[in-house]
């Protein structure tokens, strides 16, 4: 028998419920083309209070879902549909939903894609789970990346996560059979989630079809030295695709992403073989792009596997390598940008004003926290997740953990911020443009403008402590400490065992790691 609560009509098909998640857009959506050939359909999108307000988000990241929902509503009504939207928890959205379509025989079947999200998500998918189990309501769930639920082993994953990118984005419904007499709802205020006002003035904008443009103009003319330019602050802002906040939020598919490039590549291959002019760096490019695709679900892969990571060391053998408590004043002076070490600190602004920096910068910010401040990397990296718009639990708390070398099965990597700013950025322009005290002073001295004798400060209208801080570590002196102390870690008893059994879940089966832990090399 239905439970408590429950609006089923005798007789009565009922309608089907497509809940939008992180999956905003209308091609390439299972749910929502199974759903349209089996009923009436409504489609739903939720604030969910408990979730917005999460720390890890900020409005940033609403301002993005909103332009998302907007093309979904107007890319819906062309089809016969529309979005509605509700505010609330999640369970009590729907039971109220299921009473508004009691006179169509309520929810027949609630849909979505498979979600692999932090503790606020994965609990309420919990209890997303219950609500409908106790009212017999199935609730269809479909894949959307490369991540496996349930996943029994680590060997054999790249092969299923091929297998999967290969078959064939889903065209939209041809129509989408509507249910009359639903109210809209209305785009959520930050100040009714009780979210700050948006902060991040750069920020790329939302929706399918900026995104199928990024992705196009990504692969035809900006991609071509990505291989390269990737590592750049600078030019990495162009050559790198951009995608990442779409990929998360869903406007564009991961499998998308796959196919296009695929279709690029063949494209190529075939000027190349008709003795058109090809530039040889696209094919490694596309080639680079398509392992990130992979890359980024091989760490969502880890969270799904291991929901624990989002607290607590991956490898236990790393517990008590550093205080859990994070030092307030460092801490502040790294999050807001005033380490006085000009490329972190432009790397950590640029993400106050866009909520984006490329990856190697990222690594950087995460192991300067780690081992020049010697901060463990859980407050760090809840410091830093609101501030990126692309925040993505499973690779988030990941690489957070993996750039402060607790995971014991990656290489250990004390990104030097002074040798960066000679590799990434020698004349400081990038510098330059997010820390603007520093525009007067000398290439020489932009890796570490406190070096400045006095007077070339004055002459440059920086004076370090006053305009421009201090750094607050001694590199050198943060560096070797941090170096001894995690190699001095490394060799304690168990450590190595411990390493084993967590490249068995976790590792990826590409790397010659396996190798090295079972002594082989």
């Amino acid at each position: 028998m239905p439970g408590p609560g429950s609006s089923r009509i005798a007789g009565a098909s009922g309608v089907q419920v497509v809940w939008f998640k992180r999956d905003l857009r209308v091609r390439d959506h299972s749910p929502l083309v199974e759903a349209a050939a089996d009923g009436p359909l409504v489609a739903i999108y939720i604030y969910e209070p408990d979730v917005l307000t999460d720390p890890y988000y900020d409005a940033s990241h609403l301002r993005f879902i909103e332009q998302c929902l907007a093309e979904v509503d107007a890319d819906l009504r062309t089809l016969g549909s529309m979005l509605i939207r509700r505010t609330g928890e999640a369970t009590t959205v729907l039971a109220s939903l299921d009473r508004e379509l009691t006179p169509h025989g309520g929810i027949a079947a609630l849909w979505s894609h498979e979600e692999t999200g932090q503790a606020t998500t994965y609990t309420r998918d919990l209890r997303v789970a219950q609500w409908c189990r106790e009212r017999r309501i199935p609730w269809h769930e479909r894949l959307q990346t490369g991540v496996v639920r349930r996943l029994r082993t680590r060997d054999g994953w790249a092969r299923r996560w091929l297998d999967r990118m290969k078959s064939t984005p889903l065209d939209a419904p041809e129509y989408i059979r509507s249910v009359a007499g639903l109210d809209s709802g209305r785009p959520a205020e930050p100040r009714e989630l009780s979210l700050p006002d948006v902060t991040r003035p750069k920020a790329l904008a939302g929706g399918s079809s900026r995104g199928l443009r990024l992705l196009d103009s990504f692969l035809t003319t900006r991609g071509m030295d990505y291989t390269r330019a990737m590592s750049s602050p600078l030019e990495g802002w162009d050559a790198c695709s951009r995608l990442s906040p779409h990929l998360t939020w869903g406007s564009v598919s991961i499998r998308q992403c796959y196919h296009a490039s695929r279709d690029q590549l063949s494209s190529l291959r075939a000027d190349d073989r008709a003795n058109v002019e090809v530039d040889p760096r696209w094919f490694r490019a596309i080639s680079s792009f398509e392992k990130r695709l992979r890359w980024r679900c091989h760490f969502m892969q880890k969270l799904e596997d291991e929901p624990d990571i989002e607290f607590n060391n991956m490898n236990p053998a790393f517990d008590g390598l550093r205080d859990p408590e994070s030092d307030p004043r460092l801490q502040h002076a790294w999050i807001t940008g005033n380490t006085g070490y000009p490329l972190v600190d432009a790397c950590v602004r640029a993400l106050h004003a866009s909520g984006w920096i490329n990856f190697r910068m990222r690594a950087m910010l995460a192991s300067f926290a780690a081992y020049h401040l010697w901060q463990h990397w859980k407050p760090s990296a809840d410091a830093m997740a609101p501030l990126f718009l692309d925040f993505e639990a499973g690779i988030h708390f990941s690489q957070f953990q993996m750039q402060a070398g607790v995971t014991g099965i990656n290489t250990v990597r004390i990104y030097s911020p002074i040798k960066q700013v000679a590799d990434q950025d020698p004349r400081g322009e990038f510098i330059k443009r997010y820390v603007p005290e520093l525009e007067g002073v000398p290439d020489e001295f932009i890796a570490e403008p406190h070096r400045m004798p006095l007077l070339t400060q004055h002459m440059a209208g920086c004076i370090i402590g006053s305009d421009y801080p201090q750094p607050i570590v001694d590199h050198a002196e943060a560096y070797r400490a941090a170096k001894d102390r995690v190699f001095a870690w490394k060799q304690r008893p168990g450590v190595r065992d411990s390493s084993k059994r967590v490249y068995i879940k976790h590792g990826s089966r590409k790397s010659p790691l396996r190798d090295r832990l079972n002594n082989k090399e």
